[in-house]
């Protein structure tokens, strides 16, 4: 029997009952745990109810680590439980909401709720939806206006020159990829009325689209920063029982460490997965440190294209590759981060991009074609793309970086982008906002304004 919708009534009848303007922030896998903590926390300081409405996509001890240890799990009062594959996981969290909001409505019918979701996550795309839907009301969204780029530049085999195109050249709108992350943001968009922008570049996405920065006097696209920076802040300094150098000691022994992270579904495929491993064991083979991370996706194509026994069997043979699971505290991954042992995080992931351009003592090295942090390259310079043409070129590019002192120190000193206190900015703009209705129609965009605005549909 598939899981059903949990409320815990308790938790959420404290909120509830507190005000008649709740927010709701939602989470669903790791990312959301520790960018959507900070927003949690702000909105206790400032006394704002709040409760998080939790997708349970991520549940497990390491994956859903996170909301335990980011201090949020206590303020779960809403699990969806949403299990399956991505069509299976729409029509759950549209099922659900629909049973939540029937819920909220018949006990709290003057309590306005207004739900925060974030990234690009399935939930970003799909919880606004099903809450519009439902209630014809709007959400927001924090990190909002992710859209992928690319560099408009086919010389890929020159690899100095490519570098130096990342950094200075053109660039031009390319959402193919991350997916369906791309797909999620951009819908997550049109059913949000404010959106949380990290940067301005993603502002200008926006209101390229159409969506207005200001309504007459009502803002609806702030810059922000990105959350993140509050996740490091909070646990960069840890006081951690276990180390993660006592849970794996030759990361202490060995330095300048690659730590490879590759998930994303594209990258997944044959010829890109092929570059990517090959480039890896050919980086080990030439005496470079690399800690190869395994996460549940991962291990599926390892085993799949035939490389798990092989990586196995390298662990076993070399001293300078380490082959893990996925790390269970993401309070680990700063303490390495931070400790000069890494050299650079070979990875996918969009969040990695943000958190190593806070992060001076290692570098950020994307396995892409694009990127939705274009920002983090062109911008600021802490980031490039390594596209996985094959395994030679992984090598080569990651060598080049590796062995250019210029390079390295481009990298290690641009400026960071994201801000600071992030979620105590979100708060305060959304506490602006407590009497306002989330939503409006075109007739109130152009100046309008009518009487009643409840209306059942016939």
């Amino acid at each position: 029997m598939p899981a059903e919708l949990t409320i815990y009534e308790n938790r959420l009848a404290r909120q509830m009952d507190a005000g008649e303007f709740v927010l709701a922030v939602v989470t669903a896998t790791k990312p959301d745990f520790y960018k959507q903590a900070p927003v949690v926390t702000a909105a206790r300081d400032a006394g704002v109810p709040t409760f998080v409405l939790h997708t349970g996509q991520h549940y497990d001890d390491v994956l859903g680590h996170g909301l335990a240890e980011y201090g949020i799990e206590d303020r779960v009062a809403v699990d969806l439980a949403i299990r399956g594959s991505l069509s299976e996981k729409t029509a759950q969290v549209h099922r659900r909401i629909d049973e939540l909001t029937d819920t909220l409505e018949q006990r709290w019918p003057d309590t306005t709720v207004l739900p925060i979701v974030h990234g690009d996550t399935h939930a970003a795309g799909i919880v606004p939806q099903a809450w519009l839907f439902a209630t014809n009301q709007a959400v927001a969204h924090n990190e909002a206006g992710l859209r992928g780029m690319s560099p408009d530049f086919e010389g890929y085999e020159d690899v100095p020159a490519f570098v130096d195109a990342q950094w200075t050249g053109e660039w031009s709108i390319n959402r193919a990829e991350p997916f369906p992350e791309q797909y999620d943001t951009f819908v997550g968009s049109a059913g949000s009325i404010y959106h949380f922008a990290p940067v301005e570049l993603n502002r200008e996405h926006l209101q390229r689209e159409g969506y207005p920065a200001a309504v007459e006097d009502d803002e609806r696209i702030p810059v922000v920063g990105n959350s993140v920076v509050d996740a490091i802040d909070l646990k960069r300094d840890a006081d951690l029982e276990e180390s993660v150098f006592d849970i794996y000691p030759v990361l202490e022994e060995r330095d300048d460490w690659i730590r490879v992270d590759i998930h994303r579904r594209a990258n997944l495929l044959p010829d890109r997965f092929r570059a990517i491993v090959e480039g890896v064991i050919g980086l080990v083979e030439d005496g470079y440190n690399v800690n190869f991370v395994e996460l549940t996706a991962t291990r599926k194509a390892l085993e799949h294209y035939g490389y798990r026994d092989r990586l196995l069997e390298l662990d076993q043979q070399r001293e300078n590759f380490l082959f893990t699971g996925l790390w269970k505290k993401h309070a680990h991954v700063y303490e390495f981060l931070t400790s000069g042992q890494c050299f650079a995080e070979f990875t996918d992931s969009g969040s990695m991009q943000e958190e190593l351009n806070y992060i001076d003592e290692a570098i950020s090295l994307t396995a892409r074609f694009n990127t939705d942090r274009p920002e983090t390259v062109f911008e600021a310079g802490t980031n490039l793309l390594v596209p996985p043409v094959d395994g030679e070129y992984v090598r080569e590019m990651v060598e080049y970086v590796a062995e250019t002192d210029a390079v390295r120190e481009e990298i290690q000193t641009g400026p960071n982008l994201y801000g600071e206190n992030v979620g105590e900015s979100i708060v305060e703009f959304l506490q602006e906002k407590r009497e306002a209705t989330p939503f409006d129609w075109a007739h109130e965009r152009v100046g309008f304004e009518t009487g009643e605005q409840d209306f059942e549909y016939l």
